[in-house]
């Protein structure tokens, strides 16, 4: 029995996680299912690994690539593959679906927002919007557009857009359905519905995003057309990635606590594996402003800032 456990150390042998869990039922190994890896769900993933840590499990990141553009249901289909053989329970990173009756344990990061009971963990996404339009509202601006993201179904986008609008609503300032558009999933779309907002005949002075991509994406949108941000176009966004700091001038924007998010999600996941109850099933962290340079009061004029203009871009349209 020596000489075996000798000739599996020398060759590096492990057997492998199928065998696994059919011996024991269990594969030591949690999921993270992610539809593409990008500056949000790297984060997390940070976190992730930092909860795992000395805990006796392994990691596995299952991403659908992002050819899959987010589509509906992606969750329940690619779980399918991993679980019950390969992973003992999963985190979910965004779910387009409920995850009701999946099977095996999930805790959803940024849920769905149908009200499933399941465990879930998120950042106060309503609080946050507020804190943001508040903000520009401080500094005297009247016209903020909201650049959100799809799916609207996501918890997070709804209280989003809730927030955006009632910090409107609390100020007096009525709301513009023109100037709330769909980012979409890609940096061109997010550089179209930029440029969309800015030919308006009265355009924004101001930009919330419902991220930092698509934030930077509209300091760049706004660049390409000769504007200058903050001086012309303020510009904040959500989520407080790397990247915010990186870019000139860096990035005004609401931190939600992504790194912690990912360690609390797995935390949860690895207690339901023990047979432990959650603490809190619905676990809900703060969000905070972290002002930089992108954002200024409004231009004295707003109609002599250089830009494109697209008169029938102005005429009542619905909002997406």
């Amino acid at each position: 029995m020596q000489r075996v456990r000798e000739a599996i150390e020398e060759l590096g042998y492990e057997s492998s996680l199928v065998a696994r869990s059919l011996r024991n039922h269990r594969t030591n190994v949690v999921g993270v299912l992610v539809w593409a890896i990008e500056p949000y769900s790297a984060e997390l993933l940070k976190g992730v690994a930092r909860g795992l840590k000395g805990t006796g499990y392994e990691l596995v990141v299952y991403s659908t690539g992002a050819e899959a553009g987010g589509r509906v249901g992606w969750e329940r289909r690619y779980l399918s593959r991993l679980s019950g053989t390969l992973i003992d329970g999963a985190v979910l990173v965004t779910p387009t679906v409920s995850t009701e009756g999946i099977g095996s344990p999930v805790v959803a990061v940024d849920p769905h927002s149908g009200g499933d009971g399941g465990w879930t963990v998120a950042a106060d996404n309503h609080r946050g919007a507020r804190l943001a339009v508040e903000y520009l509202l401080g500094l005297g601006h009247r016209r903020i557009a909201f650049l959100g993201r799809p799916p609207r179904d996501l918890e997070s986008s709804r209280q989003r857009e809730a927030g955006y609008r009632g910090a409107l609503e609390d100020a007096g300032v009525p709301f513009d359905p023109r100037l709330l558009r769909n980012a979409g999933y890609e940096d061109n779309e997010s550089l179209e519905a930029a440029r969309t907002l800015l030919a308006l005949p009265r355009r924004p002075t101001a930009i919330f995003a419902a991220n930092d991509v698509t934030a930077i994406a509209t300091m760049e949108a706004a660049l390409t057309l000769g504007m200058r941000v903050p001086d012309d176009l303020s510009v904040i966004g959500f989520d407080n990635i790397p990247e915010a700091t990186m870019v000139e001038p860096a990035l005004t924007t609401i931190e939600q606590p992504l790194q912690l998010m990912g360690q609390r999600a797995v935390e949860t996941l690895l207690d339901v594996l023990a047979g432990r109850e959650p603490t809190e099933a619905r676990l809900m962290l703060p969000t905070r402003l972290v002002v930089r340079g992108s954002c200024a009061a409004p231009p004295a004029d707003p109609s002599r800032v250089v830009g494109l203009t697209a008169p029938e871009e102005d005429a009542a349209a619905p909002a997406p």
